[in-house]
């Protein structure tokens, strides 16, 4: 362990567990914010391609259906293993 891990380590073994909660909160957002920026990222970096092929781009309602359609999905697997 690097001393600048020493030292983070260090410092949050000395905060109160409700602030450990919520640098661990914290560090889950920095995670999944990056997890969207690098989907960002490749989504992206496909849309020459996509142009090149003549593909149309989709509205913004085709996109709305999309997302919520993938939310539903995301919802009943989450409760499915919940059970």
């Amino acid at each position: 362990m690097s001393s600048n891990e020493q030292m983070l380590f260090e410092k949050l073994q000395a905060l109160p567990p409700q602030q450990r909660a919520e640098v661990e909160d914290f560090v889950d957002f920095l995670a999944t914010k990056a997890r969207k920026r690098a989907a960002l990222d490749r989504l992206l970096a496909i849309a020459p391609a996509l142009d090149a092929a003549g593909v149309e781009p989709m509205t913004e309602e085709e996109v709305a259906t999309e997302i919520k359609t993938t939310r539903a999905d995301r919802r009943a697997r989450k409760q499915q293993e919940q059970k």
